[in-house]
C-alpha cells in the first residue's frame, strides 16, 4: 500500500501498454466498469482497443510503482477525446488524475484540437471522476461521436483555446 504519493517525482510516459502492471490496473479499470454500469453502457477499452493507431496512450509511474493511465483518442482532426482515464486506488487523491489530465490536455492543445471529450458514468461511483474533470474546466454536453444518450451515462467537453 502507498503510504503517500510525491508528484513531483510523477513521470508520464507514452506507452506502456505490455507491462504487466499497466495490464493490471486496466483490467481494474474494466471489472470496475463493468460492475459499476449496465452492459450496454460500458464504453471503457481493453488492451487491444487501446491498441489502436487512432490512441495514444500514457502511463504514470513513481519509481517503478504504476499510479495511474490514461489515452487520448482521435476523431476527427481538431477533436479528441479521453479514453482510460484511471488512478491505482492507492494513489487517489494525491493529484495523479489531475496531472495525467493535464498532461492530455497539453498534447490535445499541441496537436491542434479545438475540443476535447468524454464519456463516464452517471453513477456514484463516478462521481470522483466527473468532479476531477469539472474541476478542469469541463462541462456536460450531449452525446458526441457514435455515443447515444444513455442515462448511465455523463458526456463532457472542454473546449481548447487556440495557442
Amino acid at each position: 500500500m502507498i503510504e503517500t504519493v510525491d508528484i513531483g517525482r510523477l513521470e508520464i510516459v507514452s506507452g506502456g501498454l505490455d507491462h504487466p502492471q499497466v495490464a493490471e490496473l486496466l483490467r481494474v479499470h474494466l471489472s470496475h466498469a463493468r460492475a459499476e454500469s449496465p452492459p450496454c453502457s460500458v464504453h471503457a477499452l481493453d488492451l487491444s482497443a487501446l491498441r489502436s493507431p487512432h490512441i495514444q496512450f500514457w502511463s504514470a509511474w513513481s519509481r517503478d510503482l504504476l499510479l495511474g493511465v490514461g489515452a487520448l483518442q482521435q476523431l476527427d482532426e481538431r477533436h479528441g477525446e479521453i479514453k482510460s482515464m484511471h488512478t491505482a486506488a492507492a494513489a487517489r487523491g494525491c493529484g495523479v488524475g489531475s496531472e495525467m489530465l493535464r498532461h492530455i490536455i497539453g498534447v490535445a492543445r499541441v496537436r491542434g484540437y479545438s475540443r476535447l471529450s468524454l464519456e463516464t458514468g452517471s453513477m456514484a461511483y463516478f462521481h470522483p471522476a466527473r468532479r476531477l474533470y469539472r474541476r478542469h474546466g469541463f462541462a456536460e454536453c450531449p452525446p458526441f461521436g457514435s455515443y447515444k444518450l444513455d442515462p448511465n451515462s455523463v458526456f463532457m467537453k472542454l473546449d481548447l483555446a487556440p495557442a
